[in-house]
């Protein structure tokens, strides 16, 4: 039996940053339960990248809440817009994917999307399947719908715009596409990012003109990435994500400030806003450690992507390696790369670089003159270590190799 509709926009409102328009969603959900159809619910993915992060989970969590629910969830994927490139919050033009590119991405998403979706609620559909077809003509139809002055109300084109930076006809195209894919698929709602509300409100307009109802729009926020200020992203290197071991997630997770720590609480788990509030009140009177409430929201997102017994492990190991200064248990061995050796011993930053341990050889020479490394429990700021035979444990922060000489 379905819940009533007002305990259901009350679970839907967690973790979602605007509904356009309540009202609106209350009266599509009294509608579809006297029709006996399930909401379909829409949000988009273009397969740009093969490996999700946990921003992506944000809204892929708001879908299972809807599937939670008793509707209908489309997982769309982009097969044909990330030919075009989205160019939402981007000062260049984004460079269009290729079809091969877009059919290993997807498939890797295919397979990381049901840690969280059910896939037997979930409908897999690719905007190929109707935008390909389109004929020039169709598509001259669709333009003729929205004005150029219309699309250029779009805060990153009008941004550009202003600045003299080029707009490309194609980019013009991708909001009318991707509203498009509303009408194709007869959404109730579609949901997406805050950074997708211009394309969003396009769908429902465009819905309007096809005669059919105006999806309801509902956007979620975007997730900080560990550094608390920008945007996750694997590019800037402050993600975490779903695919990656459980100790590294958890270690990823006890990296966020304890503000950042109750937004992920929000966005990531389902702790109801009461429990979450309630944890932040014994917080201030003393009753809670911030630390033991990020150590449980560790052991949630793990348990989410991988099992409870993972979760558990994975505390235990942050326990003993970073709390109690313990030596991990699972450190990559390597064997010494070529080069490392120099006449008088071994160069620590060619170490660090060509073992994974350094992004390059500047970066390398940065954290030995920080004092970031260490060898064989010695902190080590000279370019040149002698050679010791046998074995070098290093670390650099919370990276570890075991480099076999």
């Amino acid at each position: 039996m379905a819940l009533p509709v007002e305990e259901q926009l009350t679970y839907l409102r967690k973790g979602l940053a605007e509904i356009i328009r309540e009202e609106d969603l209350r009266d599509r959900i009294l509608l579809r339960e006297k029709q006996g159809k399930p909401l379909r619910v829409k949000a988009g993915f273009d397969p740009t990248a093969p490996d999700l992060h946990l921003g992506h989970t944000v809204l892929l969590r708001k879908m299972k809440h809807f599937q939670d629910l008793g509707h209908r969830v489309i997982f769309l994927i982009g097969s044909a817009t990330a030919m075009i490139g989205d160019p939402s919050g981007r000062n260049t033009t984004r460079p269009p994917l290729t079809m091969e590119e877009i059919e290993a991405n997807t498939e890797t998403y295919k397979s990381q999307v049901f840690r969280i979706l059910d896939p037997d609620k979930t409908e897999i559909r690719y905007n190929s399947e109707w935008l390909t077809p389109m004929a020039f003509q169709d598509i001259i139809r669709l333009c003729g719908k929205y004005t150029v002055a219309r699309l250029l109300e779009r805060d990153d084109f009008n941004n550009r715009f202003a600045k003299g930076i080029p707009i490309s006809v194609h980019e013009l195209l991708y909001p009318l596409a991707q509203g498009y894919d509303s009408v194709a698929l007869e959404c109730d709602v579609e949901m997406g990012g805050t950074d997708q509300k211009f394309n969003l409100l396009v769908g429902r307009e465009l819905q309007k003109d096809y005669g059919q109802p105006s999806q309801i729009v509902a956007t979620v926020p975007i997730l900080e990435g560990l550094d608390g200020e920008k945007k996750m992203s694997k590019s800037l290197g402050n993600y975490i994500g779903i695919t990656e071991a459980p100790e590294v997630m958890y270690r990823k997770v006890m990296q966020i400030s304890d503000s950042l720590m109750f937004r992920y609480y929000e966005l990531l788990t389902d702790v109801s806003m009461s429990e979450i509030s309630a944890m932040q009140e014994r917080i201030a009177r003393g009753d809670l450690h911030p630390m033991s409430a990020k150590m449980e929201l560790g052991k949630l997102i793990v348990a989410d992507f991988h099992s409870a017994a993972d979760a558990a492990r994975a505390a235990e190991e942050f326990n003993r390696v970073v709390r109690q200064k313990e030596v991990p248990s699972d450190i990559p061995v390597v064997a010494l790369p070529d080069g490392v050796r120099v006449p008088n011993g071994l160069n620590v930053e060619k170490l660090l670089a060509r073992t994974g341990l350094a992004d390059s050889g500047s970066d390398a020479s940065r954290k030995r003159k920080a004092g970031s490394v260490e060898i064989n429990g010695v902190r080590v700021t000279d370019l040149v270590i002698p050679d010791p035979g046998g074995e070098l444990l290093v670390q650099v922060g919370k990276q570890w190799r075991r480099v076999t000489l």
